[in-house]
Parts: structure tokens; C-alpha cells; sequence
């Protein structure tokens, strides 16, 4: 196998998993969904930048073929900023739980309650 087919397939994969986590009803499963989703992006954005292997990243003499660096300042960027949002959603979702007494997305404590049965 081409290290792009794995490559490939592994954000198939965070994709998938991240966009089934992130539709559950429950908000913990949500931020490790969006989490997921954010490492699909980091993947895809080093993808972005020739997948070489043994390359200088920057240019020397004499070097023709090189890595390009600005994929890796953006993945670089992005991971900091998904850290942001995930240590964001873990408190927000932590607060909502303790005011509400459950972890559901929609603040309903009984699943049931709230299908119109008395």
C-alpha cells in the first residue's frame, strides 16, 4: 500500500468516526467527535504539502526536491488552536452538566420527558 492510500484512509476514518460521535446525544461524545474531526483536518492538511519522505525542509545548495514547510505551520497552528477549542467544549459541556443534572445535548435529564408523555 502508497503511504497516500493510508493517509487517505485514516482521515476516512477520523471523518466518520468524528461526524458519528458528533451527532450522539450526548455532549462528552460531542467533543471527542469534533476532536476526531479536527485531527481528520490536521491530517489532511499536512497531506496538503507532498507526502516526501527523506527531504531537507528548507532549501540548501544543491537541494532540487524539498518538504514544503507552510503545511506544517498551519497543522502546527491548528493543533494549538483544536486544543483551544476541545479544553473550551470540556468546560462548557462540564458546566452544562452541573447546572442541568445531565449530560444530554438537548438539557433534558429523562430521555423520555419531552415526547409529549405525561
Amino acid at each position: 500500500m502508497s503511504l497516500e492510500f493510508l493517509i487517505a484512509s485514516a482521515i476516512a476514518v477520523l471523518t466518520a468516526g468524528g461526524v458519528y460521535l458528533s451527532l450522539r446525544g450526548r455532549t462528552f461524545q460531542v467533543v471527542l467527535g469534533l476532536t476526531l474531526l479536527s485531527h481528520a483536518v490536521n491530517l489532511f492538511l499536512f497531506a496538503t504539502g507532498r507526502l516526501v519522505v527523506d527531504r531537507p525542509p528548507l532549501f540548501a545548495g544543491g537541494v532540487i526536491d524539498h518538504a514544503d514547510p507552510l503545511p506544517q505551520a498551519l497543522v502546527l497552528t491548528a493543533i494549538v488552536i483544536a486544543f483551544g477549542m476541545t479544553a473550551l467544549a470540556v468546560i462548557l459541556s462540564l458546566r452544562s452538566f452541573l447546572e442541568s443534572g445531565s449530560d444530554q445535548v438537548d438539557g433534558l435529564a429523562d430521555p423520555d420527558r419531552g415526547k409529549g408523555e405525561p
